[in-house]
């Protein structure tokens, strides 16, 4: 998979990780708790609902008028799954990769 593809997957794993168990957050809050812009947070809720993915409530009984929740819908919640295991096996393999040079510079280090 392109290093790109999978930036985009991690933020929208990232995204619907922290909505699932927030779905009020607003876009602003969701951007620093990924760690992306407010851009490309905005971006990656626009794309989540143009797949299905998740749903805007509005609360009309707010007195703030941009009050929403941002709701998994079953798709988002099987999609969530998939990106979940995803994630894991990459997080993994980039693990053992570590584990692997770490152990080689501790060869090095106790050679010299």
């Amino acid at each position: 998979m392109p290093k790109e593809a999978f930036v985009y997957q991690e933020a929208h794993f990232k995204v619907l990780r922290l909505l699932e168990g927030n779905p009020q957050m607003n876009q602003r809050d969701l951007a620093a708790a990924a760690g992306v812009s407010l851009g490309k947070t905005n971006y990656c809720i626009n794309a989540l609902l143009d797949k299905g993915l998740i749903k805007v409530q509005n609360f009309k009984s707010s007195k703030r008028k941009l009050a929403y929740a941002y709701l998994l819908t079953p798709a988002g919640i099987a999609e969530k799954a998939a990106l979940t295991q995803r994630f894991l096996k990459r997080k993994l393999e980039e693990y053992e990769e570590l584990k692997t040079e770490i152990e080689q510079l501790k060869h090095e280090v106790s050679d010299n």
